[in-house]
């Protein structure tokens, strides 16, 4: 599926002598979109090709993965369940909006306490989510794996190989690994963490087929899910600029680290930059509850 690029107007482009375009995979589905779809894609074919009839992923509360898998399973006639960190979230999830999306599309919630949650890749416990629900085609947090890594690989199309810059978020780094994958020997691709810290490295290169990446550590605005009122005005601004919607854990990031790296003249004149719109909308909803619970400026939707 090919996705189209929005060419971005700026005084900042113009003077920096710079052209941005962001790749519009937003607009791939209303609850799937982005890289959670080329995440999935091939996951659930083999899924399918295994004859497993139940989904199994981890995630928070806020998760966008968590949603995805839900609504994809469920038009595909998988079902889900999702491992949930925080066992206070038992029996008082109502009301939070992700949660209410996956439940709306069938999934099955297992709430564990985030100490238990930090096991979720070990072989004991994943033994033991097998003997309570049976069977079911494993997602790991974030659904990043050699199949999705294959799924994001097909992001780019060849019209993209103009771009000297391929730019995106970075979570667990399935994304940007599938992007360094299908890149040109020409193209860099840049990648904006939305967690603190430079551990993500190994994770990307053992995916990684070149070595003509790097990371951006300086726009996670404090960590994973943690925003600014610096950060809401900007995507604010630029929904109101440009017509399109940033979400506040990912691109939102990305975008503002973008327009810094600019502003410092990290990107030599003449550069062509493509960001990844990487979806993630449905989360805005739950992060203007966070925002208007500690009386913070809220993200227009």
């Amino acid at each position: 599926m090919k996705t189209a690029n929005q060419k971005i107007e700026s005084p900042l482009l113009d003077e920096k002598e710079v052209t941005l375009h962001i790749k519009r995979e937003d607009t791939i589905h209303p609850f799937v979109s982005g890289n959670k779809y080329r995440k999935l894609k091939y996951n659930l074919l083999e899924a399918q090709n295994q004859g497993q009839t139940t989904l199994l992923t981890f995630g928070g509360a806020f998760s966008n993965h968590i949603a995805a898998v839900a609504c994809a399973g469920h038009e595909q006639g998988f079902k889900t369940i999702g491992v949930i960190r925080g066992e206070e979230l038992e029996g008082n999830w109502e009301g939070n909006p992700t949660l209410e999306l996956a439940h709306k599309h069938g999934m099955q919630f297992h709430f564990v306490s985030r100490n238990a949650y930090r096991d979720k890749n070990e072989p004991d416990f994943l033994q033991q989510l097998k003997d309570t629900f049976g069977k079911f085609y494993l997602l790991r947090e974030g659904g990043t794996n050699e199949l999705a890594v294959k799924g994001c690989a097909e992001i780019l199309s060849e019209d993209d190989s103009t771009f000297d810059y391929i730019c995106s978020s970075v979570g667990t780094g399935g994304t940007l690994a599938g992007l360094i994958n299908s890149t040109q020997p020409h193209q860099t691709v840049l990648g904006v963490p939305a967690l603190k810290g430079d551990f993500l490295k190994a994770d990307i290169s053992t995916f990684a087929q070149n070595e003509r990446w790097q990371l951006v550590t300086d726009y996670h605005f404090g960590g994973y899910a943690k925003v600014t009122p610096e950060l809401v005005q900007f995507i604010n601004r630029f929904k109101k600029g440009t017509g399109i919607p940033l979400d506040p854990i990912y691109t939102g990031k990305l975008v503002f680290g973008i327009f810094e790296l600019i502003k410092q003249d990290f990107f030599p004149k003449g550069t062509q930059i493509l960001a990844i719109h990487t979806g993630g909308l449905q989360g805005i909803t739950g992060m203007n509850q966070v925002l208007e619970q500690k009386k913070l400026p809220l993200l227009d939707v």
